[in-house]
């Protein structure tokens, strides 16, 4: 771990200092009024990103002795079949989340797919989340496994977000049997790579004074929301590293990147001014890719929109959510963009009714007049309820 007690406490002391003195900082300062910039005369927040390690895997290997120490994926191992969480045995193979299973299975002949439990892990969130409650009201969870703290005030009166982070890592163990790692920083943007930073079972801190350099030595690749091709388009740009990305403008990261130019923008400068979202209400979940090479046959944009799928129904299956309306967003080369959609009575009860009705929303579109480069799969009209028949959800669209 780094960073001293007066360094996790991310005092006002600490934040005055890189804004005055770290370059980026003060060109920040200068320019943030022009360029619509966040306000820098606040004292420092006291952020903790907690993301439990191997989530879904770990409760696995907890519950069946047997398991342990071998690699683990949770997931159907048949053809058609996705790794939703594999564990650290499993990944020093190069095991990964979304991968299919029979590239997972190549990989690792040794590999053991478990049928996920969404019940037992929603039942261990819970616990999580309780723990969690002790300390702040500001709580913002991002999925079963990891959530945002606010403790720049905490319920429990102590000095050091580093200490509540301590608290918290020793309480999920002694509760639950498993182990989280913790990052802790000033904003949501820097907490996330600091808690990736120490993985698994450790704690890292990101200080005010720490920030910016942090963030110029990472290759961007590392950067929590940009992906694979976002990266690759970056490279292309001579943009490789947070240094690189700081150099450039926001009129430049704005035209190649558009409204995510902005984000881009700033926290290449280690700055973030999301707040932490307490019980927001999601209102949709999907998930998009953008891709290296462009999609023109119905074929290839089929496949490619198979793992897109399968990641929104693994949110919903862990979640209990399900929606009734599914869009699909298409992004052609050129970046013109479409969306269409399509609403059902009642909520979407299986996932092969996701695909059904985005193989129908995608089919009119071909042949394609020009390149795709991005799908994405959103399920609005969210709620808790489970389907009440899901014979009626097998439509013929």
């Amino acid at each position: 771990m780094l960073a001293s007690e007066e360094g996790a406490g991310l005092n006002a002391q600490d934040g005055a200092a890189v804004k005055a003195g770290h370059p980026a900082a003060e060109s920040h300062a200068r320019n943030g009024a022009a360029e619509s910039g966040p306000a820098e005369s606040a004292p420092p927040r006291k952020i903790i990103h907690i993301d439990m390690d191997a989530f879904y895997a770990s409760v696995e290997q907890r519950d069946n002795p047997e398991l342990r120490g071998k690699p683990v994926a949770v997931g159907g191992s048949k053809q058609r079949g996705v790794v939703a969480a594999a564990s650290y045995e499993a990944r020093t193979f190069g095991v990964r989340s979304a991968m299919p299973s029979v590239t997972a299975k190549r990989l690792c002949p040794e590999l053991i797919f478990v049928k996920p439990r969404f019940d037992v892990y929603r039942a261990v969130s819970q616990q999580i989340r309780e723990i969690f409650a002790e300390y702040t009201p500001l709580i913002e969870p991002l999925s079963l496994d990891e959530a945002y703290l606010d403790v720049t005030e905490n319920l429990r009166g102590i000095a050091t977000a580093t200490q509540i982070a301590e608290e918290i890592r020793a309480k999920i163990r002694a509760v639950t049997g498993l182990t989280a790692s913790a990052g802790v920083s000033y904003n949501k943007f820097l907490a996330k790579l600091a808690s990736d930073h120490r993985k698994p079972d450790g704690l890292f801190v990101i200080t005010p004074r720490m920030g910016p350099a942090f963030v110029e030595d990472l290759p961007v690749g590392r950067f929590h929301g940009i992906g694979p091709a976002t990266a690759a388009k970056m490279k292309q740009l001579g943009i490789e590293t947070g240094l690189d990305l700081r150099a450039q403008t926001l009129p430049f990261l704005q035209r190649h990147f558009g409204k995510a130019g902005q984000h881009y923008y700033w926290i290449s400068r280690g700055i973030d001014e999301r707040p932490v979202r307490a019980d927001r209400i999601r209102k949709s979940v999907g998930a998009e890719n953008t891709f290296v090479a462009d999609l023109f046959t119905l074929d290839a944009a089929q496949s490619e929109l198979q793992p897109i799928i399968d990641k929104v129904w693994r949110y919903c299956e862990a979640s209990g959510i399900h929606g009734r309306t599914v869009v699909l967003k298409v992004k052609y080369a050129d970046f013109q963009q479409i969306t269409r959609s399509r609403t059902l009575a009642a909520p979407i009860a299986a996932r092969r009714d996701i695909e059904r009705i985005a193989f129908a929303l995608l089919e009119p579109l071909f042949p394609v007049p020009k390149g795709i480069r991005l799908f994405g799969v959103t399920l609005t009209s969210l709620g808790e309820e489970p389907p009440e028949d899901k014979t009626q959800l097998s439509l013929t669209l």
